[in-house]
């Protein structure tokens, strides 16, 4: 070969090799960024485990790349009305096996009517007839505890806890219907993990147990406005497909939240709270610095600019 034309190869490949460079520098840029974001987002959540009389546990994933943050993530606690997350996918899963429907009609019985049931106990007994989706919207919107155990009857409590087995989320049981203190006094609590309530979340957002149709009304139920603490800092018109639950000493809520371009998953659950009012304020504490970091990435160049509507050009 040439010497000169020796020269121009080397040449190239010095080129090349310079480009790629800077190019692995360039897209390396935002995450490193979005690394220190994180940062702050943990030294925030570590603030408010530190300084809340109670044990917290926090799973967050971003459904965008994968990234996680847990906190005593892998500790067992009460799951109280959250518990009817697992309660509603095994309705949608039978629901697409042809086991049921969900505009399958139930006549509401007075032998089904529990405490804590705020439409249910308003209906007639004998004579309102209502969907198996509509149950399923009491039990998501008002937390109805008499629509809950009508649909657990109608699943089968042994199926909800079997198909969670074949998630592997073997910490998470439903053990006792609602309001059924005598279980509860007997140890037979409703329970899961922030990491396994996160994971359930994640297998249905990726569409792995039900079809897209299914899907889409799942989180639509699931995203019906209710009363809770993920969303009670967050703009209005955000979408957020959650479930929180209460009981005494104990705070929880996890769902979806569906930032544009950023969607994410947030679980936080709260027991041995001195008051249950500090486990409400440290979910929505965390829930709005996690938005804020995620809405603020979403709307972001790889360099971190962030532009809004009205914004200069300067």
């Amino acid at each position: 070969m040439p010497r000169a034309t020796k020269i121009a190869v080397a040449l190239s490949a010095f080129v090349f090799l310079a480009a790629a460079i800077v190019f692995a520098q360039g897209s390396s840029s935002s995450p490193e960024k979005q690394q220190v974001l994180w940062q702050k987002l943990e030294a925030s959540i570590a603030d408010v485990d530190r300084n809340l009389d109670g044990v917290v546990g926090v799973a967050i994933l971003d459904l965008t790349d994968g990234h996680k943050y847990l906190l005593h993530a892998n500790d067992i606690y009460p799951q109280a009305s959250s518990i009817k997350i697992a309660v509603l996918a095994e309705l949608y899963r039978q629901a697409q096996q042809g086991k049921l429907k969900l505009s399958d009609l139930y006549t509401v019985n007075s032998a089904d009517l529990v405490q804590d049931s705020d439409i249910m106990n308003g209906l007639t007994p004998g004579v309102t007839r209502i969907t198996l989706r509509d149950l399923a919207t009491m039990m998501v919107a008002v937390s109805d505890n008499s629509a809950t155990n009508v649909l657990i009857d109608r699943v089968g409590m042994e199926n909800v806890n079997a198909f969670l087995d074949t998630l592997g989320l073997t910490h998470t049981r439903l053990r006792r219907k609602m309001m059924d203190l005598k279980a509860a006094a007997e140890g037979r609590e409703n329970v899961s993990t922030p990491a396994e309530m996160m994971s359930l979340l994640e297998t249905l957002y990726r569409g792995k147990v039900l079809n897209k149709d299914l899907t889409d009304d799942f989180f639509k139920v699931l995203s019906t406005h209710k009363d809770s603490w993920i969303p009670r800092d967050l703009p209005d018109d955000m979408k957020i497909a959650n479930k929180p639950g209460a009981l005494e000493g104990v705070r929880n809520d996890s769902g979806v939240i569906f930032v544009e371009k950023r969607p994410y998953i947030l679980c936080v659950m709260t027991t041995y709270l001195r008051r249950e009012r500090d486990g409400e304020e440290a979910i929505s504490r965390i829930s709005l610095e996690a938005w804020r970091m995620f809405d603020r990435i979403a709307r972001a160049s790889e360099y971190g600019r962030v532009i809004s509507p009205g914004n200069s050009s300067r």
